[in-house]
């Protein structure tokens, strides 16, 4: 268990350090990053405090530079790496009616350079994952040809994948709605997985824990895309109606933990399934949420880790329902701390990961030092 858990990476999205809110406010918090390389040097705190968020991802434009070989050192330089490339084809006045599914050809040429433009990144940066979340869809009846904006979507997608290098992935994410409200192009995980099935074994889905509709059983479709060697990526967080983008575990550690079990049952903890953060902390510190939510996830890995796989197997054969049903749950409230702060000192870090961030005097130096120019948020 304890290899187990100090090898599991979760990685860090750039844009969590910047400011964020919702469509009604962003709420600007001192000390926020005003750069790229200052999103990494609090990445790089992540990373001290919990030893096991190693790699940050980047959202194009939102982090794009002039040198992204040298963004690349400042990273390794604080002993980080730069993780998945995620492109951005919904924030331009002409991707209205979509992106790469727009009824207009010059539209979906210039969402397809963007794409191709990440790849570029991914070969200047090292990263091994692109990651590809549309917001194209329709608002009406009528509006487009539904059938035809998936020729489009595959058209763009099967481009993108010619263009990836041999140890490059495409992560196909999806969403059921929003901002699209009567289609969605790519609305589910069984659209995700058509699509990737049918370009080769670079392409796989992310299942993003908030996209789902209510009620959604998530670790079914986990379990089912492990089982066909399809399941690229998570991007966790944690949703109460619709895609809140909240800490992971905040709302459901439950869930949480039963999509875990099915990681550990399925090999995806040694399979090169990325667990990723994609979470927005529009009111509380920034830091201190991404070392909690981490910890988050290593405690719901660590109780997957304890079910006791035999004794669930024999009980599952012998049709003991209740039986079966406590093996999980006893995993499922084991307190687990302990055994994680023994593996943080195993590991040369403080067992308290949040005490010891607060009393870092980071979060008081960056309040002192980063005043003045523009400080990132969602979008900038």
């Amino acid at each position: 268990m304890k290899a187990a858990l100090k090898s599991q990476a979760v990685e860090t999205p750039s844009w969590a350090y910047g400011n964020s809110g919702t469509r009604f406010k962003v709420f600007a918090q001192p000390g926020v990053p005003r750069s790229p390389q200052e999103k990494l040097d609090d990445a790089a705190q992540v990373h001290t405090f919990t030893g096991v968020a190693p790699t940050v991802a980047l959202h194009i434009p939102w982090d794009t530079v002039e040198d992204y070989g040298a963004l690349a050192k400042y990273a390794e330089e604080r002993g980080l790496k730069l993780g998945a490339i995620n492109s951005n084809v919904f924030q331009d006045d002409d991707y209205k009616l979509g992106s790469v599914t727009h009824p207009d050809p010059a539209v979906r040429r210039k969402a397809l350079d963007h794409l191709l433009e990440c790849v570029d990144i991914m070969d200047a940066t090292g990263s091994r994952d692109l990651k590809l979340w549309f917001s194209d869809g329709t608002n009406y009846p009528g509006q487009d040809d539904i059938a035809a904006r998936q020729d489009r979507l595959a058209e763009a997608l099967s481009a993108v994948y010619e263009r990836l290098g041999e140890e490059q992935r495409m992560l196909l994410e999806y969403k059921f709605f929003e901002p699209a409200f009567y289609t969605t192009d790519v609305p589910d995980w069984g659209t995700a997985y058509a699509h990737c099935l049918k370009l080769g074994p670079k392409a796989q889905v992310c299942v993003d824990t908030g996209h789902h509709a209510p009620g959604t059983n998530i670790e079914f479709i986990v379990a089912l895309l492990l089982r066909e060697k399809k399941l690229g990526a998570f991007d966790f967080n944690s949703r109460f109606y619709a895609d809140d983008d909240l800490m992971v575990g905040a709302a459901d550690p439950f869930q949480l933990f039963r999509i875990m079990y099915e990681v550990v049952r399925g090999g995806g903890l040694s399979s090169g399934v990325g667990f990723m953060l994609d979470q927005c902390h529009n009111i509380e510190p920034k830091i201190p949420a991404i070392i909690r939510s981490v910890m988050n996830v290593q405690e719901a890995t660590a109780k997957a880790l304890l079910v006791d796989r035999d004794a669930l197997a024999a009980a599952q054969r012998g049709g003991d329902v209740l039986g079966a049903n406590a093996v999980l749950m006893d995993a499922y409230n084991t307190d687990v701390r302990p055994l994680l702060a023994e593996v943080r000192e195993e590991l040369g870090i403080d067992p308290d990961p949040m005490g010891a961030y607060r009393g870092s005097g980071w979060a008081e130096r960056i309040v002192t030092e980063r005043v003045g120019g523009q400080q990132a948020g969602w979008g900038a």
